[in-house]
């Protein structure tokens, strides 16, 4: 789901990667803890689709971000809606679909970097408490550039049995895991080679 940044001039952009992602935060926080009715919650998507009006960015990557979710909206959708109530189907759904949408709107936005930046300078008070500053921003740095090269390699294995006129199943996740796997090794290597492990 976290998708990777593309280049703007909006007032989103041009925001400091601290002051957004307070901003961000605060609207998440918000989100979540305000007891939303069937009309509140509804407002509150089209304010996080408003959003995506204001960063300029195409229509298109909305609906591709709304798509990317189709699966769990259905199933949490479903879920709610046999379980406890089509109410409550509804607010949960929404609720979780936009936060998910303010997250990618969030790195969609800001260089990857300065929400690194930013996080580091956090984490170095926690430094007297024995908390590697330095370690924890490589750390989620490596975790969130390797969600969007899954996903391509995910997106190659399919396109290649598809090709190959190979029905989709479980076993199509071995060579993901195998292509995955094979990567993790070449950044370890890179890591290590440069000292940083």
């Amino acid at each position: 789901m976290i998708q990777m940044y593309r280049p703007g001039t909006s007032i989103v952009h041009r925001m400091s990667a601290g002051v957004k992602l307070a901003i961000f935060a605060a609207l998440a926080i918000g989100l979540s803890a305000y007891p939303h009715d069937a009309w509140s919650i509804g407002v509150t998507v089209i304010g996080v689709c408003v959003l995506f009006v204001l960063a300029r960015l195409p229509l298109r990557v909305l609906a591709a971000e709304a798509w990317r979710l189709r699966w769990l909206v259905l199933v949490l959708g479903a879920a709610l809606w046999i379980f406890v109530s089509p109410l409550a189907a509804w607010i949960s759904t929404a609720r979780v679909l936009s936060l998910v949408l303010l997250a990618s709107l969030l790195t969609i936005t800001t260089r990857m970097g300065d929400l690194l930046g930013v996080l580091h300078r956090m984490l170095l008070p926690l430094r007297r408490l024995g908390v590697d500053a330095d370690a924890v921003s490589m750390t989620i740095s490596l975790t969130l550039t390797m969600i969007p090269v899954v996903t391509s390699f995910a997106g190659e294995v399919r396109d290649a049995q598809r090709a190959r006129g190979v029905r989709l199943r479980v076993r199509g996740v071995v060579p993901l895991m195998v292509r995955t796997l094979r990567h993790a090794d070449e950044v370890g290597d890179a890591l290590a080679a440069r000292g940083l492990v």
